[in-house]
């Protein structure tokens, strides 16, 4: 039913419309003259509703009448989505013209019933050394990267991408940008077609240039296609989000614009239900599977920040990247002891795998309780046994270095794949203490210790 109103309040990029008669849906986008578009999200007082405007408010001014089909945003969703670069309205952003797709979906979709999600865990091998043994990829499962600026989480996500896409006939991927740079999304683009893997490869973007509402929306977009591709063709999508954060910020400046009463650490009351929205949906079911690996940004490098807090609930496997381990030069820069995933254990890993991880953790924990003993007294006033372990770990953590395929050009050192197999070997035989006579040095930026010319 054709709905119309009347705006009565412009504020930032939120639009307050009025009607008197027919009321509109949630979500429900409405069409003024001058190109304004803007959809429905909240009620703000009787027949009073707040919009988020989709396009410029230059031409939204109190008076303009508003009206709309009962129709919500939809995007197109196919295998025609595949190679292109899309934004939230659905149209390529990429110079290529018009995505020609036949058919289109709603971005706010219901999620999928108890009944139809599928429990099997399967462990999705990532050929990254610190990653496949301490916080293993589940199939269909969600891998968090956790860090502050500038530590490594795109470079992570974009080789992580660049592993696992192997091009199989079942395997597709689905890439959002929300609320970050431009040239990382350009970066991207021109990483994957080199790669000559773009063609199996969706991206939607909403860069920080963006409106909040664009920003607020992108996930939900690139969420839609990821689901076609699960429930109607069966696939086997893995879904990459850079920037979760940026979400909960963009919900943020909407909440702020109507007048919403903030909640801890000054972020929008609905911050837990928008999270909500966004990742329940990303589940696998007894048509497909979908994998989530998502970038957050750690503002100020604290954890404890409510917006990066209301992720942690969704997540099975944590990875966690630390400055003071990319000040020391050691990539990927992950903070080994705070990493961690719920399918460590050894009826999905193995025993070895699992035994694995637990003794080099438990040696990385006893070596960091010796750090300040050393930074005081230094390493030869350590007992024998100490000695013993505290450089077993350094020659750990500097064999969990690898050089990246995305990064060779930034390196110039090639980059390498290592089987999960080989780094559970290679761990085991460091901490049995096969390799003391071996410098430390030695074990940066190798693949497996059979390169080490002893």
């Amino acid at each position: 039913m054709k709905v119309t109103g009347k705006v009565v309040g412009v504020k930032g990029q939120v639009v307050e419309v009025e009607f008197l008669g027919e009321k509109p849906e949630v979500y429900e986008v409405l069409t003024g003259e001058g190109g304004v578009r803007v959809q429905v999200y909240s009620s703000s007082g009787k027949d009073v509703f707040f919009c988020l405007a989709l396009t410029g408010v230059e031409n939204a001014a109190r008076g303009l009448k508003v009206t709309g089909m009962g129709q919500s945003l939809e995007v197109p969703v196919g295998k025609e989505v595949l190679g292109r670069v899309i934004d939230v309205f659905g149209e390529g952003v990429d110079g290529k013209g018009a995505v020609n797709s036949k058919l289109k979906w709603p971005i706010f979709r219901p999620v999928p019933g108890f009944g139809q999600i599928s429990t099997k865990e399967e462990i999705w091998e990532t050929g990254i050394k610190v990653i496949d043994l301490f916080s293993p990829l589940l199939k269909g499962g969600k891998m968090g990267l956790f860090g502050g600026a500038g530590v490594g989480k795109t470079l992570l996500l974009g080789e992580i991408l660049h592993n696992v896409v192997k091009l199989k006939e079942k395997q597709v991927s689905v890439f959002a940008g929300v609320g970050e740079r431009v040239r990382e999304g350009h970066e991207l683009y021109e990483e994957l077609a080199k790669r000559q893997i773009l063609e199996s490869v969706a991206l939607v973007f909403g860069p920080m240039g963006e409106n909040a509402a664009i920003r607020f929306l992108t996930g939900l977009t690139g969420v839609t296609m990821a689901e076609y591709f699960r429930d109607e063709e069966g696939r086997d999508v893995l879904f990459f989000v850079d920037n979760i954060f940026r979400l909960a910020q963009a919900g943020s400046e909407l909440a702020t614009l109507m007048n919403t009463i903030p909640s801890e650490d000054g972020y929008q009351a609905t911050l837990g239900s928008e999270m909500a929205t966004f990742h329940e949906r990303l589940v696998s079911t007894d048509k497909g599977v979908i994998s989530t690996i998502e970038a957050i940004y750690v503002p100020s490098d604290d954890l404890l920040d409510q917006g990066v807090q209301s992720v942690f609930p969704y997540l099975d496997s944590v990875v966690t990247l630390s400055r003071s381990v990319y000040q020391a030069g050691r990539l990927p820069a992950v903070d080994i002891l705070t990493s961690s995933s719920s399918v460590l254990n050894p009826g999905v890993v193995g025993q070895k795998h699992y035994e694995a991880a637990m003794a080099a953790q438990i040696m990385l924990k006893k070596a960091e309780s010796l750090e300040r003993m050393v930074s005081l007294v230094g390493e030869a006033e350590l007992s024998a046994e100490n000695q013993t372990l505290y450089k077993r770990s350094k020659k750990l953590k500097n064999y969990m270095t690898q050089n990246f395929f995305v990064a060779e050009e930034q390196t110039g050192r090639k980059g390498q794949y290592v089987p999960v197999g080989a780094t559970i070997q290679d761990t085991g035989d460091i901490i049995a203490g096969k390799f003391d006579h071996v410098p430390d040095d030695k074990f940066l930026y190798i693949g497996s210790v059979s390169e080490i010319k002893t």
